[in-house]
């Protein structure tokens, strides 16, 4: 296909941040190896990609940004926002985002008069609530990756603890009450026609079941630049690395390989680094002392990006507990890294995690949960050659989920959009990695 003019809005964009930042800058880097990218976003990533773009000379090429003024009640992910992120008073969030779309759209139709585009794509928030209005511009409109569709499943509520369970059972009847209220996605899905882009099989299914929507799937995160080749060893003497990363929040639920970590037989020599802070943290640390684990615990808290990398290199295993979640960036990382990852069985882990680089255990009781994940802990502590084979495995797995992966499969979705589908058949609506 020929060089397209596109148009992508993603209010989170950095190439120094992870999360959805650091999704953000990986899609418009990737659609810039191919087409002329203008990208719509929050004027407070200005800094970070100007000094980026001015240090890598000709990363620039192919790529223009347009900074929305952020005005002062707009969301930024600092300081106080970010407590009222994690409190139930999120709402006010997400008004203030939809805000920002507001003003992005306006320069998005500048944007329009003075050039000519070919399709609009909007990357992030993945969160399938706020589509803005980008799909009224008058040319194709791509969305996605998707998330933020699905329900916590009912019977893990127990497993968040009070404010865990009551917090995401709200959530549950919310998101619920949206799907079936809400008339700005059912007419952004209308408009995005083969354009729809779900992050996950499970975000696929609720939106065929949800909105009689078919989309390709293609997950929101990639593999990092840093990558390695070969896995590193451990000898029997010494200690299983197991790492851990992530906000610490009830949906995290990092007490889960707290309690199966404190199920292993005493001659088992391990270490657990904990990455990240939250509310959760003093709760955590407070467990792990009650556990008699407490010195097996490293936690290092938020860590440069080049250092937490550095801790998981250094890792043997990368555990993944949450209840909620699409994939996160850090699970690819880790698979990139050659760490085999024990995680449940489901969200965007179950796409990404197959028997050839991790153990998954079935999402069910909370004992069942921290029994499995004990026992796939004392496989790969006996097991070298198992975490080995898994390690390698989780190379390979890595490159499916590569950036250069990502561009080809887009180059589809566009074309779907772009040239549309006279012959294909039905072909626009095939599964994508």
């Amino acid at each position: 296909m020929s060089r397209l003019r596109v148009l992508a809005v993603a209010y989170a964009c950095n190439p120094i941040k992870g999360s959805e930042s650091g999704v953000g800058w990986g899609w418009v880097k990737a659609i810039s190896v191919d087409h002329q990218v203008t990208v719509i976003t929050a004027d407070f990533n200005s800094g970070d990609i100007n000094r980026y773009l001015s240090q890598y000379e000709g990363s620039q090429e192919n790529l223009r940004f347009v900074y929305v003024r952020n005005r002062p009640w707009h969301y930024r992910p600092r300081g106080l926002w970010l407590r009222i992120e994690e409190s139930p008073a999120k709402p006010i969030m997400n008004l203030a985002y939809q805000d920002w779309l507001r003003c992005a759209f306006e320069d998005a139709e500048q944007e329009m008069t003075a050039s000519q585009y070919d399709l609009v794509h909007l990357i992030t928030y993945v969160g399938w609530r706020f589509p803005g209005s980008f799909y009224r511009l008058g040319i194709p409109f791509v969305w996605g990756p998707i998330g933020g569709l699905t329900n916590t499943p009912w019977r893990l509520l127990s497993i968040l603890g009070l404010k865990g369970a009551l917090y995401y059972g709200a959530r549950n009847i919310i998101n619920s009450l949206q799907i079936s209220l809400l008339r700005g996605p059912r007419r952004a899905l209308r408009s995005a026609g083969h354009g729809v882009i779900a992050a996950t099989s499970e975000i696929q299914r609720e939106l065929w079941e949800r909105f009689g929507t078919q989309s390709h799937v293609i997950c929101e995160v990639g593999q990092p630049e840093q990558g390695i080749v070969e896995p590193s060893k451990r000898n029997p003497e010494e200690a299983l690395r197991i790492s851990w990363s992530g906000m610490h929040l009830p949906g995290k639920a990092l007490h889960l390989l707290l309690h199966a970590a404190a199920r292993l037989p005493k001659d088992v020599n391990y270490r657990i680094d904990i990455l990240g802070d939250g509310p959760c943290n003093r709760r955590w640390r407070s467990l792990a002392s009650r556990l008699g684990i407490a010195d097996r615990c490293i936690w290092h808290g938020w860590l440069p990006r080049d250092e937490s990398l550095n801790v998981m290199k250094d890792s043997h295993v990368f555990a993944i507990t949450s209840l909620k979640d699409l994939t996160s960036t850090v699970a690819v990382e880790a698979i990139s890294f050659g760490l085999p990852v024990v995680c449940l069985d489901h969200c965007g882990f179950a796409d990404l995690v197959n028997d050839a680089c991790g153990i998954k255990v079935n999402p069910g009781s909370l004992s069942q949960i921290v029994l499995d994940l004990c026992g796939a802990l004392y496989a790969l502590y006996h097991d070298e050659s198992m975490r080995q084979r898994l390690a390698q495995g989780c190379i390979r797995r890595s490159r499916d989920y590569s950036w250069s992966s990502k561009s080809t499969n887009l180059e589809h979705v566009y074309h779907c959009v772009v040239k549309g589908d006279v012959q294909g058949g039905g072909k626009c609506q095939e599964t994508l990695l």
